[in-house]
């Protein structure tokens, strides 16, 4: 990781830059596929598998044999884990459910708004490298919560057709019955326009590489709703003196090890605090699997010192960042500064595993700066809101005049006349 001491704000720009692709490029390749699979349906979702995951399926879609051979085989413990969180995150979710509202805003004019379920949804859940099963709890749970009709996932399996036992035992978990072995952008195609196996959907959600990533953006652009725009995963740590240099270094790696184009990021007012973390994460790095991946993630990374707590929460909020940790004495104080970032995570015991896992909060978070207008995924991301309005004979006489006046002003006759008309008759 570079180290960087008191930067000038001029700088700050350049410094907290993430590691960006030629979108261009990549947008090219992941039109043609989309392309073909909008054109070809499952034929061009079995050709890319074999392609990209080199595996020849017979059957898109999960079975039911499959599912209850994957809970036969799942370690116990990791059920019971499983179902733990399961537990968490609904009490989290269900705890966001509103009640509709009637407002009377003038005598005879009332107004309310309800929430109401997307009806078809999307989930896709990368199975490659590190398959995420949780995903399936932070996605399924909000979506059974909102009362989604049809949940869609896709995810790839290995070479022998195989979708991960802890993916399909977290599927049923949650009631998704309806699994696919798509990986990819053929996935997000799938799932956008439909195949002879695969429903098409209205939104579609889900952590992926830039593959992924460009391909929910351009059939988002083409109809289908997203949950956001996402990147590579991210983190990053306040820290003081009061740190624990070893957690942080943790916290660190943690994000680190998704891939090598995560970023992870270290502010702190004490030269001390970064020379301890170094030393924890060159030590703590060794002892990593995927420790090949997190050193190329790290040469993405910065520690940055800086003069004051005032400067750090400025530059973080600059930064928007997906994780940010604050590890020092005043977290919940800091806290209350916080204007840019996807989830928080308070004090030396608090690390983002939690969240990512079973604390109760959502992991599916805003990226690449995205934090500064977008919210991660919650109940609200499987609803829509349908306001209404009832007006009665007094009440469009007590408000008519105004309409009146306001439509005259624009210059639009026929919303005048909806109401003169009424209030004649």
């Amino acid at each position: 990781m570079q180290t960087v001491q008191y930067p000038d704000r001029k700088d700050w720009d350049v410094l907290l830059q993430r590691p960006v692709m030629d979108t261009a490029a990549l947008e090219s390749k992941v039109a043609a596929i989309l392309q073909a699979v909008q054109q070809e349906g499952d034929a061009a979702v079995k050709r890319y598998a074999k392609q990209f995951d080199n595996v020849e399926l017979e059957n898109v879609q999960v079975s039911t044999a499959e599912f209850a051979e994957a809970n036969a085989n799942l370690d116990p413990a990791l059920k019971q884990a499983i179902l733990q969180a399961k537990q968490n995150i609904e009490r989290f979710h269900k705890a966001q459910q509103e009640q509709s509202q009637v407002i009377e805003t003038m005598p005879g004019v009332q107004c309310w708004r309800r929430s109401v379920a997307i009806d078809k949804v999307g989930l896709y859940i990368p199975g490659g490298s590190a398959p995420l099963f949780s995903t399936i709890l932070m996605l399924g749970i909000p979506a059974a919560i909102a009362g989604c009709r049809e949940v869609v996932l896709c995810t790839p399996s290995n070479a022998a057709g195989k979708v991960n036992d802890a993916i399909l035992f977290t599927a049923q978990a949650v009631g998704i019955e309806k699994v696919f072995k798509i990986g990819g952008v053929q996935a997000i195609g799938a799932m956008a326009y439909g195949t002879e196996t695969v429903p098409s959907v209205y939104k579609i959600f889900g952590p992926g590489n830039q593959y992924v990533t460009a391909a929910k953006q351009l059939v988002n652009k083409a109809g289908t709703a997203i949950d956001m725009p996402a990147g590579p995963s991210e983190v990053a740590v306040l820290a003081d003196e009061t740190c624990i240099p070893g957690f942080v270094a943790a916290d660190l790696l943690s994000q680190a090890e998704h891939g090598p184009d995560s970023q992870v990021l270290l502010v702190t007012t004490s030269l001390q605090v970064i020379k301890d973390v170094e030393a924890a994460v060159v030590k703590q790095l060794q002892e990593l699997p995927r420790h090949q991946t997190a050193s190329k993630a790290l040469d993405n990374s910065r520690m940055i010192l800086v003069k004051d707590m005032e400067e750090a929460m400025d530059l973080l909020n600059a930064y928007a960042p997906e994780h940010l940790i604050i590890a020092c004495q005043d977290d919940v104080m800091l806290a209350d500064k916080v204007i840019n970032a996807g989830s928080v995570f308070l004090g030396n015991y608090s690390p983002e595993s939690a969240g990512d896992y079973a604390s109760g909060t959502n992991h599916t978070l805003p990226t690449n700066g995205h934090a500064r207008a977008y919210s991660g995924v919650s109940l609200d991301s499987f609803l829509k809101k349908i306001t209404y309005q009832r007006l009665s004979r007094e009440g469009l006489q007590q408000i008519g005049q105004t309409i009146e006046l306001m439509a005259a002003a624009e210059g639009l006759d026929a919303h005048k006349q909806a109401v003169t008309i009424r209030l004649n008759y």
